[in-house]
């Protein structure tokens, strides 16, 4: 048997090979088509919103969590706190358009919490053995008490965020029933993302070449990280045809994609997907028979396909289903407007008055 240093050689120097010569092939085709795209949002300063405050939350591993707060732009008493979080492979960025929207609601006025996940964003690596939904669950309850220890609260999750809202409802129901008014689902799933959409779907446990990256990554990370990066063009083209529906959607969405995809390794991104392959909630589902739900999904989602949506929606009657005709995995970017419409009405609902005694508790004099 050939050692194991060499085989891996052998396969990193091929696919080295083929990334080159692929990527000849498709730079001059992707150049021209980001070049002659209209970019609707080439004035929209993508992931630069500045928060009001940032913070550090440990986890209960000892993981540290980045924090950051939004404050009502007008400068007037939050109603409602939102907690935004993302999904696999992504980092806060992803929630520009929601930021920039909930900010300048005057009735209600909201306060933002929005936090990278482990291993994601600016917030700390994590064991591989705690890079699971389960633990991401507990990380949300640490920024919860430490951040907005009290108040009413909306939950919105994108993806793994959703599947995280989700686990954490499992876990702490009095919670959702207490605290916890509204709950926004998008793009997610209650079961596992490998068993639909793509053939093999690349977030799929299963999937031949995404173990063989998996175990190339473990063994030589350096040598995977150079050949992606070599495979740049390559990448930019795949996500805009994976994450979005629209093949004209703005080449600065696309962009910022990459950016959050480019920031986390390929190590960490094989490390959850074992947890996102048995990722099965819908038992913990009845935890959000106290909140209003909403439940956005694109029709032309790859990764966590319509029919996830519509299988939780069948599981809770009381919810909003949206369906946003041909968007893709990343609806609140790609069709935001629709997104931040429901979402605000989402948040309304929450802050009204349910009470009067209920209303004093949560509102400062």
């Amino acid at each position: 048997m050939k050692p194991v240093w060499k085989v891996v050689g052998w396969v990193g120097g091929a696919l080295g090979a083929a990334v080159a010569g692929a990527a000849v092939a498709q730079t001059a085709k992707v150049s021209h088509q980001r070049k002659t795209a209209t970019d609707s949002l080439a004035d929209e300063p993508l992931g630069q919103l500045l928060p009001d405050r940032e913070s550090t939350v440990a986890a209960d591993d000892g993981v540290p969590i980045s924090v950051e707060e939004v404050d009502p732009a007008d400068g007037g008493e939050a109603d409602i706190t939102v907690v935004l979080v993302h999904g696999f492979a992504l980092d806060r960025r992803c929630w520009h358009f929601q930021r920039r929207d909930l900010a300048e609601l005057i009735d209600p006025r909201v306060h933002q919490v929005i936090y990278d996940q482990r291993s994601h964003g600016r917030s700390g690596r994590s064991a591989a053995e705690a890079s699971t939904i389960e633990q991401l669950a507990h990380d949300l309850d640490a920024v919860i008490r430490s951040v907005v220890p009290e108040g009413p609260l909306v939950l919105v999750g994108h993806s793994m965020g959703g599947m995280t809202i989700m686990a954490l409802a499992e876990k702490q129901p009095d919670l959702f029933a207490e605290r916890v008014r509204g709950v926004a689902l998008i793009g997610t799933a209650a079961g596992a993302v490998g068993g639909a959409g793509l053939p093999k779907s690349v977030l799929s446990r299963y999937n031949p070449v995404t173990l063989g990256i998996g175990r190339l990554a473990g063994l030589q990370p350096a040598l995977v990280e150079w050949v992606r990066r070599g495979a740049k063009t390559l990448t930019w083209s795949g996500i805009r045809a994976l994450a979005f529906g629209d093949r004209k959607v703005a080449p600065s969405l696309v962009d910022l994609m990459e950016q959050m995809i480019n920031g986390t390794t390929v190590k960490v991104l094989t490390e959850f997907l074992e947890t996102l392959g048995t990722h099965d909630r819908y038992r913990a589902l009845a935890g959000l028979r106290h909140c209003e739900v909403l439940i956005v999904s694109g029709d032309a989602d790859k990764l966590t396909p319509f029919s996830h949506a519509e299988r939780m929606a069948e599981e809770m009657p009381h919810a909003t289903l949206v369906r946003a005709p041909g968007a893709g995995h990343m609806v609140m970017m790609e069709q935001a407007d629709l997104v931040n419409d429901h979402l605000v009405a989402l948040v309304e609902r929450c802050a009204a008055d349910r009470g009067e005694s209920r209303k004093k508790w949560w509102r400062r004099a």
